[in-house]
């Protein structure tokens, strides 16, 4: 099926076209018939880069009517980035209707602006859920007459901690619409906001839930901790041609990692959250202009990073989400192109690499990091390509090759090519010449007895006592703030999924929250040097107390704070 035979009307076909957009994908080619009905609730289960944005833009687009110009259409998705990569698409779609009007709105920009903009008119609003329930609050946006709602990455919004918000949203939207629901995975979150906010959906899946593109392939490298960072470069200098993603788990190790990759010499920049956005506009110009080959970057920050070329996506360190594994690999391979996703552990994250390969339904396949040996190798045969691809201007440099002619007449050709590789490729032999074997070889018992036991525990993380971490926040019902943005603080700026967060106790001005004692670290860390609306957010290590015990499930207390009146980020 090709799109011109999907029943798009000519004006959608037209801007299609002049995309160079022929085939649809496989998710795309199963849910725009569906969607253009408009009568069913829909779920669609694709890995990132499958194309989901015009699998439900290009219906959406279709249905709602330009000459009026309240919102008909709201999409929903976790950050800044998707939202305005999302908004751009729509606009490129809706290049021949001139009347039709997408408008994004989102933290970290300022209100009014945005309010304004509403103010024009607009059919389709795309939307982060904080930002758009403020919205809706200062009714600046009026939900009665939407038609439809689009839930994009539904998965990772409830890892972030929009699940007051979206229970929100939903509530206040007309019952007579449909809603849309794309994720990468299914878990359990989003069989909640199924089963709560859609009525007897049609389900697509391209690839079977949860599980990673078919064309990719997994590698993971098992190294020592203190050899990660040598790991990298090693892969890096390994792979001559990459044009990838390097994720870490926290602002500042992404920063740290960036700024020695750039200090050795590598075309590498990062990507996190306290970049401003223009800043962000910078390096990822930079990026898609492959100024620079190398992105570090948190996971938040790469939501919605659209690049179809990414060979490689490197995860510095694996996440403690196992579906984050799913959305950092559905970087690469997209638009139909292969790519590698490669994983760097130590010896005792081997089990995680077992569960992946269980949840997702892939193979991992455990390799040794290359030597100095293959690196030199791959190097040379990468600079004689680019010296045999590189084009020759006959006519231009034709009066300086006579001074070159006489200045090498008296050396052979084989002279010649290795004084040539000699003066492109010292550097790599000199520093290769004595590297070491940084590879760790598995205990006998530990891929197989460690994956027998994987199997027979959750992985989800355990909720006794013993393994969280009490913090005090020097915010609380003061500060007009709720539970939910303090998860989402916590994980935008250390990193962290918010599963790894306990409970929540809210006080008036000051709070306490808990988080696994794995990631006390990245808290400490993450949290240094934040600051909200001016002033300075101080998290400091906590006792229990007032009653909230230290640890336990996730029962959030103080979730109510005041009817509506939390800022929300």
């Amino acid at each position: 099926m090709k799109f011109d035979e999907m029943g798009l009307s000519p004006d959608t076909l037209k801007s299609v076209q002049a995309l160079g957009f022929e085939t649809p994908t496989p998710i795309q080619e199963q849910a725009i018939p569906i969607l253009l009905e408009g009568e069913r609730d829909f779920i669609g289960l694709a890995s990132t880069g499958t194309g989901k944005t015009a699998a439900f833009g290009l219906p959406l687009l279709e249905r709602v009517d330009p000459d009026a110009t309240f919102p008909q259409g709201i999409i929903l998705c976790p950050t800044r980035e998707l939202c305005l990569q999302i908004t751009s698409d729509l606009k490129n779609y809706s290049k021949h209707r001139q009347s039709l009007h997408v408008v994004a709105v989102y933290g970290g920009s300022p209100i009014m602006t945005q309010i304004r903009e509403l103010k024009r008119g607009a059919q389709i609003i795309v939307a982060t859920p904080g930002r758009l329930l403020d919205l809706i609050e200062r009714k600046a946006v009026k939900p009665d007459q939407v038609s439809a709602v689009v839930l994009d990455e539904a998965d990772e919004m409830l890892n972030m901690g929009f699940k007051e918000e979206l229970d929100k949203i939903l509530s206040r939207m007309p019952e007579q619409r449909v809603t849309w629901l794309f994720s990468a995975t299914m878990d359990k979150g989003v069989t909640r906001i199924a089963k709560n906010y859609q009525h007897d959906p049609v389900e697509v899946s391209v690839g079977g839930r949860n599980e990673s593109a078919a064309n990719i392939e997994h590698l993971c490298f098992m190294v020592h901790e203190k050899d990660r960072y040598q790991a990298l470069k090693r892969i890096l200098d390994f792979l001559p041609e990459i044009y990838g993603l390097v994720f870490c788990r926290t602002r500042a190790e992404t920063q740290q990692v960036a700024e020695k990759l750039m200090q050795d010499g590598y075309q590498a920049e990062s990507l996190h959250g306290d970049l401003s956005q223009a800043q962000r506009d910078a390096v990822m110009r930079k990026f898609r202009q492959k100024t620079i080959s190398i992105l570090v970057a948190t996971d938040v920050a790469a939501r919605g990073l659209d690049v179809d070329d990414i060979t490689h996506v490197i995860h510095y360190k694996l996440s403690d989400e196992i579906a984050a594994y799913t959305h950092r690999s559905g970087r690469t391979a997209r638009a139909g192109k292969s790519g590698v996703s490669i994983a760097l552990i130590n010896m005792h994250e081997r089990r995680r690499i077992v569960d992946l390969e269980r949840r997702n339904n892939i193979k991992i396949s455990l390799e040794k990091v290359p030597d100095g040996k293959a690196i030199c190798e791959n190097q040379m045969i990468a600079l004689l390509n680019k010296v045999i691809d590189s084009p020759i201007n006959e006519e231009e440099i034709k009066d300086y090759l006579p001074p070159a002619y006489e200045a090498l007449c008296h050396l052979d050709k084989k002279e010649i090519i290795k004084r040539f590789v000699s003066v492109e490729f010292n550097h790599f032999l000199e520093y290769y010449r004595h590297a070491s074997d940084i590879n760790v070889t598995p205990r006998s018992n530990d891929a197989k007895s460690q994956g027998r036991r994987s199997d027979n525990r959750n992985s989800r993380p355990r909720t006794e006592s013993a393994d969280f971490k009490r913090f005090s926040i020097n915010m609380g019902r003061a500060n007009k703030i709720n539970a939910g943005a303090i998860v989402r603080i916590i994980c935008e700026n250390c990193g962290i999924k918010s599963n790894q967060v306990g409970e929540i106790s809210l006080g008036h001005d000051q709070s306490f929250f808990d988080v696994k004692k794995e990631s006390a670290d990245a808290v400490r860390e993450g949290m240094n040097n934040v600051r909200l609306d001016g002033r300075k957010v101080s998290v400091r290590s906590a006792t229990p107390q007032g009653g909230g015990r230290q640890g336990g499930p996730r029962q959030r207390s103080g979730r109510q704070g005041r009817p509506g009146g939390g800022r929300r980020y």
